[in-house]
């Protein structure tokens, strides 16, 4: 165990309320709070804004994304 991560899902319950980045297959991304996840990796975001070349684009509020449309998620001090 590492800074109480066990298992995958333990880093997505960390990262409730904080900053994420999501990247899509379909080469898009989004950062926004993380309000809830589910077993099946949807997300519900907060605040979420879609990121194109680095420059935040559009922004949607409140946001569900299907687990299976993402590639990655990943702590959002990244997405910075």
């Amino acid at each position: 165990m590492v800074n109480g991560i066990d298992r995958p899902l333990d880093l997505l319950n960390t990262s409730k309320g904080k900053e994420i980045l999501v990247q899509l297959k379909n080469g898009r991304q989004f950062v926004g709070n993380l309000l809830a996840f589910d077993i099946h990796i949807n997300v519900v975001l907060d605040n979420a804004k879609e990121i194109e070349n680095g420059e935040q684009t559009t922004s949607y509020g409140r946001m569900f994304l299907r687990g299976d449309m993402i590639v990655f998620i990943s702590p959002s001090s990244a997405a910075n």
